[in-house]
């Protein structure tokens, strides 16, 4: 009984605070934004009640459903071109580069811009894109076009080139680690049995660094899919994204029981993806044991 007490004391000891700071800032929140989703709105007040009313004009409403598939190919887009991006970058860091220091220097290269703010890094590719920006004037003084061209800024493309920019290093860390793990024996004996350099890549690398892939990919989407700057300074018009949405209805609109439905369905397609990954991996997992 005396062990048991002890025990229990040392547990609580070490998961007390860290369990109340969970509960505090990520389990009480929560309830509370999913517990207002379902409130209804008389302008200026918000009056507690229980009513799926926030949730139906979210799916019968086009504006939104639209933002929210919208949002979800952005994401997407994203997430592809920051693993063509960065699975060829973490490839040549660890199996191209054979200099230890060089290694590092480039891979500090690919996290330093994570110190920088991210509003700057986003901006800067408004001032690259803009008209008077860095891609126009180099077209203009080649002479392949006469005036500055505004296609490249204020649509969807734009916020994907920027957004690959900003979210690339979250693809990069995950695979350089996997990568960088993977047993140099198994490679050796890939090629002492005769095989090429490319089905030693598609069959011994590529498999074991899978879950890097998903990992990386998975911040990568999550992150995308709940930005909100990239749409409102290389976005334009049919830029828009659902956490802008969400911002608008927290802010102007002053609508927080709908904004708080359209937080809890962002949550629930997180939760789902998040989900999928965990599968995935484990998947992978299995079918490589």
């Amino acid at each position: 009984m005396t062990l048991t007490r002890r025990t229990l004391a040392s547990f609580l000891a070490l998961f007390s605070l860290p369990l109340a700071w969970v509960l505090l800032l990520l389990v009480v929140p929560y309830a509370i934004m999913v517990s207002v989703g379902f409130w209804t709105r008389q302008f200026p007040l918000f009056h507690p009640d229980f009513q799926f009313g926030n949730y139906v004009q979210i799916f019968s409403d086009p504006q939104y459903t639209t933002v929210i598939v919208r949002t979800l190919k952005i994401a997407t887009f994203v997430t592809l071109g920051a693993v063509i991006l960065g699975y060829p970058l973490a490839y040549f860091l660890v199996f191209t580069v054979r200099s230890a220091a060089l290694r590092n220097l480039l891979y500090m290269s690919v996290i330093v811009p994570l110190w920088v703010s991210y509003l700057l890094r986003a901006y800067t590719w408004k001032i690259i894109l803009g008209t008077d920006g860095a891609l126009n004037s180099l077209l203009v003084s080649a002479g392949i076009v006469d005036a500055p061209l505004d296609i490249f800024l204020y649509n969807q493309t734009a916020m994907v080139i920027t957004l690959v920019y900003i979210f690339v290093p979250f693809m990069v860390m995950p695979l350089f680690t996997v990568l960088d793990n993977i047993p140099r024996r198994l490679i050796e004996a890939s090629e002492d049995l005769g095989v090429g350099p490319f089905m030693t890549f598609w069959k011994v690398i590529f498999p074991l660094s899978l879950g890097g892939v998903i990992a990386g990919a998975t911040m990568t989407f999550c992150l995308a899919f709940g930005d909100f700057v990239a749409p409102v300074l290389v976005g334009g018009p049919d830029g828009t994204m659902v956490a802008n949405l969400l911002q608008t209805q927290f802010g102007t609109a002053l609508n927080w029981p709908l904004g708080s439905a359209l937080a809890t369905v962002v949550l629930a397609l997180v939760l789902v993806l998040l989900q999928l990954s965990m599968r995935l991996d484990r998947a992978g997992r299995i079918d490589l044991a």
